[in-house]
């Protein structure tokens, strides 16, 4: 079992972590059913109190069902689990998933250009203004990895403009997931957070409320990184791959 005794001061945390890592890695299987409370307090060495607030924790997290009489069973986290997750699923044992870097990268390709559009048509004086402040911070960055952070901040001026809290929600799952990456990722993201022209025309469709073009200049802001992450992801599978089948 993928369980180990914890100190009382983080305990539920400890063991929330224990619990949804023994999921994630495929150690807990869906369908299983996990010890009871009475029987993972007692390997854990914890209290049944901390075990019960973690099972909770596990729960609301979709990774576990809680019945009367069944105890806590492990759910198929494709079909339960939220986007809250993909921080813990992007990176495994220290290294990039790529299956999981490429749907990251498709995502953003998709939503970007959707919220564009609607920033087009609910954006106010206030959010032009700071779009305007973001490019020209944008553009007096002269490090990659910063170019990247202030171009994060652009496009969450965007999504603020956009008025959508269900795309906010999935931008801050995004980013929470895309941040460690950030320095790994510099040198194939330059081309785009150096094409200060595109976020400018992009700006500049906003403001005149033009959501068709709008989405239009997202789309092309984003295609020549997607290429060349999609790329990246596609060769990390090969050589993981390759590396499998070396075993």
């Amino acid at each position: 079992m993928p369980f180990e005794p914890v100190s009382q001061q983080t305990a539920p945390e400890i063991v929330f972590d224990q619990i949804v890592e023994g999921v994630l890695s495929g150690d807990l299987s869906a369908g299983e059913a996990l010890p009871s409370e009475r029987e993972l307090a007692r390997i854990l060495g914890v209290s049944r109190p901390t075990v019960r607030e973690a099972l909770k924790r596990v729960a609301a997290a979709g990774l576990v069902t809680i019945r009367q009489g069944d105890g806590a069973r492990v759910q198929d986290i494709a079909r339960s689990g939220g986007l809250d997750l993909l921080p813990r699923l992007l990176i495994r044992g220290g290294a990039l998933v790529p299956g999981v870097a490429r749907s990251i990268v498709e995502a953003r390709a998709a939503i970007g250009p959707d919220v564009a559009r609607l920033a087009a048509q609910r954006a106010d004086d206030g959010h032009l203004a700071r779009l305007e402040t973001v490019v020209t911070e944008l553009a007096a960055e002269p490090n990659p990895v910063g170019q990247q952070v202030v171009a994060l901040e652009f496009w969450s001026t965007v999504i603020d403009a956009a008025d959508s809290i269900a795309f906010r929600l999935m931008y801050n799952s995004l980013r929470a997931a895309y941040e460690p990456a950030v320095p790994a990722l510099a040198a194939v993201l330059e081309p785009e957070v150096g094409n200060i022209a595109g976020y400018r025309a992009l700006v500049t469709a906003i403001a005149a409320h033009d959501a068709g073009r709008a989405e239009s200049a997202a789309r092309d802001l984003l295609a020549p990184a997607t290429a060349a992450l999609l790329e990246l992801c596609q060769a990390l599978q090969a050589a993981e791959t390759t590396a499998g089948e070396g075993n």
